[in-house]
């Protein structure tokens, strides 16, 4: 064995790509081909992993696709509190909230995966329920708080109830946001959002009767 080969580290057999690589290229494929188009064995192929490696790693597609969701939802998140923290009037922040939370277009595969693992909650376990919620919680505990600033910076109106104004604002941009990955007549995304900005002008201006 010569010195270069001897020095030369020892080569990993199947070793694993990063967790954070894999997950990315589920969202690819969703992208690309929709959910029925990601199988185990394609995205083994993608990663250079075989589909029994991608079961062990990950135990089952459900949890492939909710682990795609966390990772895909921590990066939304990050880019939502950046937004937010931004020295900004409050309606600005909450127009940058607005245009995180919508899709992006029909075939936006955040929200693609959102919808088909909110569709299996039902016969989800506890956990899988859980993680769904925090995902939840995260973004209205984040409007809430917006609202309590507007308010209190006299930016929008006097809100006697925050939390309920934000669970109903959110449930009008969830009925949007499925609308709009529905691809129903005038649910374009320049509609939905001029549907939602005047919404907010009706239900927030501190100038409004």
């Amino acid at each position: 064995m010569t010195a270069v080969a001897a020095a030369r580290p020892p080569r990993k057999r199947n070793a694993a790509p990063p967790r954070e690589t894999v997950l990315a290229a589920a969202m690819d494929a969703i992208a690309a081909h929709g959910l029925a188009g990601l199988t185990m064995a394609g995205l083994g192929r993608e990663v250079g992993m075989s589909s029994g490696h991608l079961v062990y790693y990950f135990r089952s597609k459900d949890e492939l696709l909710l682990q795609t969701l966390e990772w895909s939802e921590g990066r939304i998140g990050a880019e939502r509190r950046a937004a937010l923290a931004r020295p900004l009037p409050v309606r600005t922040r909450l127009d940058a909230y607005v245009e995180l939370y919508l899709p992006a277009g029909p075939r936006d595969p955040h929200w693609s995966l959102w919808l088909e693992l909110w569709n299996r909650v039902h016969t989800a376990d506890d956990d899988t329920r859980a993680r769904l919620l925090d995902i939840e919680l995260a973004w209205h505990r984040d409007l809430v708080a917006l609202l309590v600033e507007g308010a209190s910076r006299a930016e929008l109106r006097p809100l006697p109830d925050p939390d309920r104004l934000a669970t109903r604002l959110r449930a009008l941009l969830d009925g949007f946001s499925t609308h709009l990955t529905m691809s129903l007549p005038g649910s374009t995304r320049a509609e939905v959002l001029a549907h939602i900005a005047d919404h907010l002008d009706d239900t927030l201006d501190p100038t409004g009767s």
